[in-house]
């Protein structure tokens, strides 16, 4: 969409003492707003990103050292998490850091008529009575992270994971053919 994030990765680099984790490496994100400071959505966001990003980062091949993800909103035009966990995706395996597996992200909006629509805009977002993000790793497709926003039941959050399920292989053909094209030349 018209949704789009830069994404600065930094390290790994030696530590602050008080941030140095002796079996890991420290992994910090910081997300910019297009305009202004962070707010509290945007230290949400972080944690989202953080945590998804230590699921498949293979930390403890370089302990006692810290990682920076800084990242950059561009445009916002809805599904702003989604393009930010792919960007740190993106950002880690173009820095070449270890990684179990890829991960991407998908958004799900669930509409009050029960359809879902696939990374949903800013509007769509506003009238849906359900808003789902999974983060799928690339290997078994299972889960990583899920958030959601207002109300659905156990079987239309099966039916999103389904649907995000199916968007994801579209996400991982982009990353290969995004590697592909770029260590081609």
């Amino acid at each position: 969409g018209d949704t789009s994030v830069l994404a600065a990765l930094y390290g790994p680099a030696e530590a602050k003492a008080t941030r140095e984790l002796p079996d890991r490496a420290a992994l910090d994100v910081l997300l910019r707003p297009k305009i202004g400071l962070p707010g509290v959505g945007e230290r949400s966001r972080e944690q989202l990103v953080r945590q998804t990003c230590e699921a498949v980062l293979l930390g403890a091949l370089h302990p006692r050292t810290a990682i920076t993800l800084v990242l950059q909103v561009l445009s916002d035009s809805g599904s702003l998490l989604s393009c930010c966990l792919n960007a740190a995706c993106m950002g880690l395996l173009d820095a070449g850091l270890p990684l179990a597996s890829l991960f991407c992200s998908v958004t799900c909006a669930l509409n009050p008529d029960g359809t879902i629509v696939l990374d949903p805009t800013t509007s769509q977002e506003q009238e849906a009575r359900a808003l789902l993000t999974f983060a799928i790793d690339s290997t078994e497709r299972k889960v990583l992270m899920v958030t959601t926003k207002g109300t659905c039941s156990v079987e239309e959050m099966q039916q999103c994971l389904v649907a995000a399920q199916r968007g994801a292989d579209a996400i991982f053909q982009f990353y290969r053919d995004s590697v592909r094209r770029k260590y081609s030349k």
